[in-house]
């Protein structure tokens, strides 16, 4: 069955891979990007995340079957919580009600293995309670301390968007609704955000320590795009609440099987 597809971050990387396989799938994709998509629109702010919604609902005639929320940005800068989070939250939300009109909604979003580095709680506390003003202040915060400190904002916004959907996928607006809501963690993928880093035996080297992956070593992101079509297609009724380390073992290897306590 023909299924229509919202695909955020669809000009480049995870979301491109994403929306290009669900097309060769003969599905219809709405793609949503800065520029170069069907929607084009800036995440970062609420007028934009507003006109992306109106945009995303005219070319759908309101009826849509899944989101796949993949734009995302890593710079040691506040206005990387305010796509990473808000971006994907506010969005999902303005979709919700015409998501829930479908046979078999479903919403994935992309998290990061990042979500299980050090984090600043203060700035994962004011995303969780939905309080914009408030994160981009301690954003802004952590990015004028420098680009070490300043890069706490991209897994701090991973892990509010992880912890986001656990909360979310059980209430009555998805699990309800029938709409599985879930995340996937990727590990080091090659694409234009990581390319430069991975060119250097030195960047290689950085990267491997901080996401050690042994199955097969860095992926492409049409691996990643694989499992977010599987998790907002048909077949999937039942997982729900996730995020799936999608990371050739860097999370077994950092946490060991220490899950549980």
């Amino acid at each position: 069955m023909t299924r229509t597809y919202v695909v955020t971050g669809s000009a480049s990387g995870i979301g491109q891979a994403t929306a290009e396989l669900l097309r060769e799938r003969g599905h219809n994709v709405i793609g949503v990007d800065l520029r170069n998509a069907d929607v084009e629109a800036d995440l970062s702010t609420t007028l934009g995340r507003d006109a992306a919604i109106r945009g995303v609902l005219a070319a759908s005639d309101s009826k849509i079957d899944a989101v796949i929320a993949a734009a995302g940005i890593s710079a040691p800068k506040a206005l990387t919580v305010a796509v990473n989070f808000f971006g994907v939250t506010a969005l999902i939300d303005g979709l919700a009600a015409a998501l829930a009109t479908s046979e078999a909604p479903r919403v994935a979003v992309v998290s990061s293995m990042a979500s299980l580095q050090d984090n600043s709680p203060e700035l994962v506390d004011a995303l969780l309670a939905g309080d914009e003003a408030r994160a981009l202040d301690i954003g802004s915060a952590l990015e004028a301390e420098g680009p070490r400190v300043g890069y706490l904002n991209y897994p701090s916004s991973k892990r509010a968007l992880s912890r986001w959907v656990r909360r979310e996928s059980i209430a009555p607006r998805f699990a309800g609704a029938g709409i599985p809501v879930n995340a996937v963690a990727p590990g080091t993928v090659v694409t234009s955000m990581t390319r430069e880093l991975l060119a250097s035996d030195q960047g290689r080297a950085m990267a491997d320590a901080a996401v050690p992956m042994p199955l097969n070593g860095h992926s492409d992101a049409i691996v990643i795009a694989r499992l977010l079509v599987w998790l907002t297609g048909e077949e999937n009724t039942h997982v729900t609440g996730q995020t799936i380390y999608i990371d050739g073992g860097a999370d077994a290897t950092l946490r060991g099987d220490d899950i549980w306590s």
